[in-house]
């Protein structure tokens, strides 16, 4: 199965605290670029005027940009993709796939000095006579990598998108094969996400300053010269390059979950360069960050309670969670709470704690309520009832980007790196602090177990070596085409709300709901979302507003 990443799902308390778990940010026009900020090029004071000053000339971005003329007229080398064995111990047919590198600035506002190659894949359009263009696509994270969505989720693109379309995902700068964010090893990996938050609060106050100190220091020390230029708005440029390079004149968009944001920034950069966006499982860039984090924690929380009351209801031969669905939930919790103090051991000899069965949980949410479901139903059980819990790690060790060998993915440090630089959460104030853990304890009291006021009263990204500029606010696109903001009514890591109010920001958009379970509607098998995003994507029909798939 395939899962679409909104954020991290170490739902207890410490990525939420930390404000590594958020997704929005935005620029704040009155202040240094963050790469003025890295170069030591802005914040100087301008001197006086005496005299009325001119009109300044605004500086030319995109392809208009004399200094980014290399790069927007490259060609890309596309040569058949080198042997994947995850892939073909999947069957998953490559063959009618290419791999190619895209050269970008690292620095937009240097671009003769550093560049990086970001890695691509081709799915070329099956009907040639009926070619629209290329459709771009992102998987979400951030950190996840687009390569990826296309080589192994290449079925959910069928029919009509891949017939009329070239699929081209991409790893973003600082993931995947596209100069990746490296920090820590495989080994030190493990023993962090092995490691349970304490319970006591000062002690969990102390490891957490210590893991985000030892943590940053380590990212710094390995890709420091890459953190100042792996935010969105930097992605959304290395999109346009992209767009151009490839032959199309305007951008056809699919973002899923973070990938809306990406898209958002993109229609915010280049609104006369959007064709046909589709941006699903919707993050908010206005929302406050602690908000939307605490947003997070309550729909996990919901739609942990829907899983455990189907489980009784509707599958009682299978449930591990008793014959009271008003219990069930509590049930399963205080069993993976209990883990703290009496962990499981795997096969391979490592140990199933808390956290990493909730991040096992957690991971399987996000899927629809028939297949993931299905599978939660059957790791709960194994570890409940039979003290196995290879299948819950299993889950947890595939969200967490590692494999059967033992080794990560780029995608947890490039999740930190990309969400620091682009928001930093402001420290808040000790009202703001005291109402969201009011929240959480009366809304999700089971993940937020043990939660205080003092694990939320610094700021998000303390001590990350680059400070951002970037700021949530409202995205408007003035002049951007039509926008298509498609929810999913149960989705718990980007709430429903969060696509009605993306789609309330823009100039021109329309929202297509899907009520169901599962982050985001695309490849979930929803026929009435399939149609209408096809429809949408190949001859620019949009829905009905208002229109919902059930």
């Amino acid at each position: 199965m395939t899962i679409f990443r909104a954020a991290r799902p170490r739902v207890l308390l410490t990525a939420l605290a930390a404000g590594t778990l958020l997704l929005t940010a935005a620029c704040n026009d009155t202040a240094p670029t963050a790469q003025d900020k890295a170069t030591g090029t802005g914040g100087t004071t301008a001197p006086a005027a005496t005299s009325p000053a001119a009109t300044p000339t605004p500086k030319p971005k995109g392809e208009a940009d004399p200094a980014l003329k290399a790069f927007y007229g490259q060609q890309i080398t596309w040569t058949d993709c080198p042997a994947d064995p995850k892939a073909a111990q999947a069957k998953i047919d490559t063959s009618g796939m290419q791999c190619g590198k895209l050269h970008v600035p690292l620095d937009y506002t240097a671009p003769a000095a550093d560049a990086i190659d970001l890695a691509l894949i081709k799915y070329g359009a099956a009907d040639h006579g009926k070619r629209i263009g290329s459709l771009m696509v992102n998987p979400g994270g951030p950190g996840a990598s687009g390569v990826e969505m296309v080589k192994y989720g290449a079925k959910d693109f069928e029919g009509a998108l891949h017939d009329r379309f070239d699929v081209i995902g991409f790893d973003p700068r600082g993931t995947g094969d596209s100069s990746p964010v490296s920090c820590y090893d495989d080994k030190q990996l493990d023993e962090a996400n092995q490691t349970d938050t304490p319970d006591d609060p000062a002690q969990r106050k102390a490891a957490h300053v210590k893991q985000s100190t030892d943590h940053a220091a380590a990212c710094q020390a390995k890709s420091g010269k890459l953190l100042p230029f792996v935010g969105t708005r930097n992605t959304a440029r290395d999109l346009d390059v992209l767009r151009a390079v490839v032959g199309d004149r305007k951008l056809n968009y699919l973002g899923i979950s973070y990938g809306t944001y990406l898209g958002a920034l993109y229609a915010e950069e280049f609104p006369q360069n959007t064709g046909r966006l589709i941006l699903d499982g919707a993050v908010d860039p206005a929302e406050d960050t602690l908000d939307h984090g605490i947003d997070q924690q309550v729909g996990f929380e919901k739609s942990f309670e829907r899983f455990a009351a189907d489980c009784v209801e509707n599958h009682a031969a299978e449930c591990p969670l008793g014959k009271d669905k008003t219990k069930a939930a509590k049930k399963a919790a205080d069993f993976l709470d209990g883990l703290h103090d009496n962990p499981l051991t795997t096969k391979d000899g490592r140990k199933l704690g808390r956290d990493m069965a909730w991040t096992g949980v957690i991971s399987l949410l996000y899927g629809d309520e028939t297949t993931s479901w299905q599978y939660l139903r059957n790791s709960l059980g194994w570890a409940m009832m039979r003290d196995k819990g290879d299948y819950l790690m299993a889950f947890a060790d595939d969200y967490n980007g590692r494999d059967q060998n033992g080794h990560y993915s780029p995608m947890d440090e490039a999740n930190t790196a990309i969400s620091c630089a682009d928001a930093a959460r402001p420290a808040p104030t000790p009202e703001h602090a005291k109402q969201a853990v009011d929240r959480l304890l009366a809304e999700a009291p089971l993940l937020s177990k043990g939660a205080t006021v003092d694990d939320y009263t610094e700021p998000g990204c303390a001590y990350w070596p680059f400070k951002t500029q970037e700021k949530p606010h409202t995205i408007r696109a003035e002049g951007a085409a039509p926008i298509l903001v498609v929810g999913t009514t149960g989705d718990p890591a980007t709430p429903y709300a969060s696509a009605e109010q993306l789609a309330k920001g823009f100039a021109k958009a329309t929202l297509l709901t899907r009520v169901g379970e599962g982050h985001g509607a695309f490849g979930k098998g929803n026929t009435c979302i399939d149609q209408a995003m096809a429809a949408y994507l190949t001859d620019g029909t949009m829905p009905a507003d208002g229109t919902r798939c059930s």
